[in-house]
């Protein structure tokens, strides 16, 4: 219990940051690439944001345009079997629609929340070399805080339609993806299915949607 406690904090803090909770002051966008300069404006627009205390107070609106900016910026086609691992192989369509689905409303809901208590962090971009042809990128950062040690974020994106889109996120070597597919292996083993896992997840996604707008 106390790892799957930590492993939570360590998602808050992931979800933060790849809604960029933080100001980009340290760079100007003429000096980023591509992948960097979706990272800086999806910054901007919650910066601004943040500055409305009568929207972050309303948990249904900010949930509203955080799944907004997720949709745009992530490809959950591409990180629900990334996530579920051999077990999106075995699964029937429905139940990885349902997985999708139910899984982006758990980011959702968890970046909503991150969103209205995370907003002093500093972004600093290291450098990024990359070709005119290149589909993937690791995109470096550095996490200041004031009092506290720097953190390395580094986003995994992929060219997608001509968008960068990010699939993965790491914190000190630290994955997203792999954490939580280590934690839904364990429910799955445990509970002895995905759908048991699925129904597990609808159900505490509607009791935390729900708490919130209570």
């Amino acid at each position: 219990m106390r790892n799957l406690t930590k492993q939570y904090l360590i998602f808050d803090l992931f979800f933060a940051l790849l809604l960029g909770l933080i100001s980009t002051t340290q760079v100007i966008a003429d000096d980023l690439q591509p992948p960097q300069q979706i990272i800086q404006s999806v910054s901007t627009q919650l910066q601004k944001k943040l500055q409305d205390k009568t929207f972050t107070q309303n948990f249904a609106q900010v949930t509203q345009f955080v799944n907004g900016v997720i949709s745009l910026h992530t490809d959950f086609d591409r990180i629900a079997p990334l996530v579920l691992g051999k077990y999106w192989k075995t699964a029937t369509t429905a139940e990885q629609d349902r997985f999708k689905r139910e899984f982006q409303t758990l980011i959702v809901r968890t970046y909503s929340r991150a969103f209205v208590e995370y907003n002093n962090w500093t972004l600093h971009f290291m450098p990024l070399e990359m070709s005119n042809e290149a589909t993937k990128v690791v995109v470096k950062t550095e996490v200041l805080q004031p009092g506290l040690q720097p953190v390395n974020v580094n986003y995994r994106m992929f060219l997608n339609n001509g968008e960068w889109k990010v699939y993965d996120i790491m914190i000190e070597g630290v994955s997203l993806v792999t954490n939580y597919r280590s934690t839904f292996n364990e429910e799955i083993q445990t509970k002895g299915s995905l759908s048991a896992v699925i129904d597990g997840l609808a159900k505490r996604n509607a009791e935390a949607l729900s708490a919130k707008d209570s």
